[in-house]
């Protein structure tokens, strides 16, 4: 089946087995952390998520009306970094195509090298090793990573291994991510739809040159960063919706991801 197809008769098949109640028999995961005053933010953003009430009562004594507007970076909290964060002329977040943000998932579970290496970097053996389990990773997928890191979040220092902002603080950040030969398997042999993982950064902590961000953005495939909840995936035989805020020209966006499990 093909992945218009497929997505489809995703859409189609939950309308009419769902009858206006949802996913038959199933559950839907929500992959996304909140947006507040803690969410994490890279450390050279220093205004983190702001928001402003600007009405919030009952006028005329019994009708409520609540209001607010919010400000944010792009790149902060759950979010998508479209390709043209890290390659010239490539998808802004408005025109990554959809079918590369709904999709197959799968899940490859490495928290226990991670857990032993907090700049541990996710190597093709791993999605080797996964194939050798689970047969081979689909053309278009969605390929999240679980590093284990999500059980961290709201504990800064422990999420980015560092407490320091600002621009000097970015020499000192230690967690997972993928390795650029990793990387660039995914794009050329398995030409998947998109990556994502419960890190900071698709690059590694320590990473200077984020050889995997310009690797995965050169082949159009976006990242989700900062994921929630993956320890509720099975390894495959779920689907991915990871529709980020629409903002034009934007090189990166809000991402509200769900899992779909049958």
């Amino acid at each position: 089946m093909g992945r218009r197809t497929w997505l489809a008769a995703l859409a189609l098949g939950a309308l009419a087995c769902g009858g206006g109640e949802g996913l038959p028999d199933g559950r839907i995961v929500d992959l996304s952390h909140a947006y507040g005053a803690d969410t994490i933010y890279w450390p050279t953003d220093e205004r983190g998520f702001e928001y402003e009430t600007l009405a919030a009562g009952r006028s005329g004594g019994s009708d409520w009306y609540a209001a607010g507007r919010f400000a944010t970076a792009e790149h902060g909290g759950t979010h998508v970094d479209a390709p043209s964060h890290f390659a010239e002329g490539k998808d802004s977040v408005d025109e990554i195509p959809l079918e590369r943000l709904l999709a197959h998932g799968v899940l490859v579970d490495v928290q226990a090298a991670c857990a032993a290496d907090p700049d541990y970097r996710v190597r093709v053996q791993d999605l080797l090793d996964w194939e050798r389990e689970h047969g081979r990773i689909p053309a278009g997928a969605i390929v999240l990573l679980r590093t284990g890191w999500a059980a961290r979040w709201g504990d800064r220092a422990r999420y980015l291994g560092t407490e320091a902002s600002g621009p000097d603080a970015v020499t000192s950040l230690h967690f997972p991510g993928l390795e650029p030969d990793a990387a660039r398997w995914l794009a050329e042999q398995r030409e998947i739809g998109a990556v994502g993982l419960d890190t900071a950064s698709i690059d590694h902590g320590p990473s200077r040159r984020f050889e995997t961000h310009r690797i995965l953005a050169e082949a159009g495939i976006p990242a989700l960063e900062n994921l929630a909840s993956l320890a509720e995936l099975p390894a495959k035989g779920f689907a991915v919706v990871a529709l980020p805020m629409k903002i034009a020209g934007g090189t990166g966006a809000p991402l509200r991801a769900v899992a779909l499990l049958p």
